[in-house]
């Protein structure tokens, strides 16, 4: 079976799954239940695609399969803005209740910290470690987890259970404008990665061998890393964080398609990541009836595989 034919297999079950969402049970009020559907499934095919997309360039340009882009304390920077907007101007402030805002918002302030992360460890400095790179986001990342969590301390707590819900990963309550605006910005990035796609093979190889075959390798894995804290940026942003799917994901592709070249890779998981985030709604809504969320059994899931990537890289050692 060649990875094309694989590729075609995963589009063909993600499109029987995403119909089947939409169109189960839709009832007598399917002038109100559909759009809202659809809006729950555009909102879960960027949202996948996004994160699996920047898991497996990010998984490449560190040359580690167990990373994910969550390690640069971008998901605590995101809960870090949403908590601290709470605390200081009030749940009634329109960074909070205006979603179009709070997502600019939160966007911004995520590209912030990466665009001040990535110039200070690579200014002036060519063959900069980038796991040095990922120790410092891991710093920064418990810094903002600990700012939250006092925040979250001393708030109201009627103004908790927003920050709470801000915590887990939602596709309920999406608005259309914030989709556009999302979409708008994946595939302005999208266009800019193409550019660089094409070193992602030779890099794969490590960076000895890279710069050995002609890469640029410092200046292509500054633009990958922009591109990852982008896509990161705009899936936790629409919906929250979710930690481990880009994990479960790009492994489950790693292991289906048995190839290195990206061009397979990509596609796959992305496709792999909507099956499972449609499949996962499906059983929040028709089986738990919407008594626990998808980030919840989503990082189940990818915790208890992480443990099994561990030990499984423990016994090759």
């Amino acid at each position: 079976m060649n990875n094309k034919f694989k590729i075609i297999m995963l589009a063909v079950i993600a499109t029987l799954l995403t119909a089947l969402f939409l169109f189960y049970k839709l009832g007598p009020n399917i002038a109100y239940v559909l759009p809202l559907r659809t809006v729950k499934v555009l909102a879960i095919i960027i949202t996948g695609s996004a994160i699996a997309f920047s898991t497996v360039i990010f998984q490449t340009v560190t040359n580690n399969k167990i990373l994910t882009p969550s390690i640069l304390g971008l998901d605590s920077m995101y809960m870090l803005v949403q908590t601290g907007v709470i605390f200081v101007l009030g749940s009634t402030n329109i960074a909070i209740l205006n979603k179009n805002f709070n997502f600019l918002l939160s966007v911004a302030f995520m590209l912030l910290f990466a665009s001040i992360l990535f110039r200070f460890m690579f200014k002036n400095e060519k063959g900069r470690n980038i796991y040095f790179l990922l120790l410092i986001g891991m710093i920064f990342g418990t810094l903002f987890s600990s700012l939250s969590s006092f925040m979250q301390v001393l708030i109201d707590p009627n103004e908790y259970q927003i920050v709470q819900n801000k915590m887990f990963a939602s596709f309920n309550n999406i608005k259309t404008d914030l989709l556009l605006l999302a979409a708008i910005l994946m595939l302005i990035t999208t266009l800019y990665f193409l550019r660089f796609a094409k070193y992602l093979d030779v890099m794969s190889l490590g960076r000895a061998q890279a710069i050995n075959l002609g890469v640029d390798y410092d200046f292509v894995m500054k633009r990958i890393l922009l591109v990852v804290a982008i896509l990161t940026s705009i899936s936790t942003a629409l919906v929250g964080p979710i930690t481990f799917l880009g994990l479960l994901v790009a492994n489950v592709a790693y292991q289906f398609i048995k190839s290195y070249k990206h061009k397979h890779l990509i596609p796959a998981a992305m496709l792999i990541s909507i099956i499972a985030l449609v499949g996962g709604q499906m059983l929040v809504e028709r089986v738990f009836t919407f008594s626990t969320t998808l980030s919840v059994i989503i990082n189940f899931i990818g915790g208890v595989y992480f443990i099994y990537l561990l030990l499984k890289e423990n016994k090759t050692w």
